[in-house]
């Protein structure tokens, strides 16, 4: 699993929260269960009626899957696919049958195969492609969903503010009680800004972008097995395939690193 989400929102908060006991401010003060249950109820309600029961359902399970997915690392769908390009060009593609077996990914397993039944490189392109076009198009929906959310929140914080704006002013026969209230009326504007652009708003990007590289691998894959398909020398399926992957890298891009 990638940490990259959690520790961004932990350290995200602890920011919030540090900056608020350096200006004199007491972070306890920021939870107000009025503004909790306001934000994060009435978004996540908003946000559900914009879509379907499923979708919401779904949304959910694509947020967990961003915090849960595992690491892919991109190099390790090349490897087995040049092995293989390997053997079918001195033995023959149904020399594959025994070493499809083998291989754990599914994905690459079910492509293999389609190549040694003997499936038109076309067809065998179009079913290939069209697992990635229906995974693509459900991870946008479920991003979608929490970039709504993300929309939503500051508007329904502004409700909460209104309304906690017009206790206040109902009770204006009681000065020294106005500015707490007054206080605790923007609260709920707080968290609608706080929860958008700290939480909701990220969670639809780090859908797609987990996403994005679980869909260059399957792309990686379908080159790869259509290559073997097409009896392609082992050593250009490598160069072919290491020039897909799509730099997620650490230390920047290839240019940097080398200027550096």
């Amino acid at each position: 699993m990638d940490p990259a989400a959690i520790i961004g929102i932990v350290v995200a908060f602890a920011a919030i929260m540090v900056s608020n006991v350096l200006e004199g401010g007491n972070p306890a003060h920021l939870f107000a269960p009025a503004a909790l249950v306001l934000i994060f109820v009435g978004t996540l309600a908003v946000s559900m009626s914009s879509t379907t029961l499923p979708g919401t359902i779904g949304a959910v399970k694509w947020m967990i899957y961003a915090f849960t997915a595992k690491k892919i690392d991109l190099s390790n769908a090349i490897d087995p696919l040049v092995k293989m390009a390997e053997k079918a060009r001195r033995e023959g593609l149904l020399s594959l049958e025994s070493e499809i077996e083998t291989i754990d990914d599914e994905f690459m397993k079910r492509g293999l195969q389609l190549a040694v039944d003997g499936t038109d490189p076309d067809d065998l392109f179009e079913i290939l492609s069209a697992e990635v076009k229906a995974l693509k198009a459900a991870a946008t929906k479920g991003a979608t969903f929490w970039s709504d959310a993300g929309a939503y929140s500051p508007t329904i914080g502004i409700i909460g503010t209104c309304m906690g704006l017009i206790h206040a002013l109902g009770n204006l026969d009681q000065p020294e009680k106005l500015g707490g209230m007054i206080a605790a009326a923007f609260l709920a504007t707080l968290w609608g800004i706080m929860s958008a652009n700290v939480m909701f708003l990220a969670w639809g990007k780090r859908i797609k972008a987990c996403v994005a590289v679980e869909a260059n691998y399957k792309e990686i894959v379908i080159d790869g097995v259509l290559a073997i398909q097409a009896g392609a020398n082992p050593r250009v399926v490598a160069t072919k395939l290491r020039s897909k992957i799509v730099a997620d890298a650490p230390g920047g891009p290839p240019a940097a690193k080398e200027a550096a």
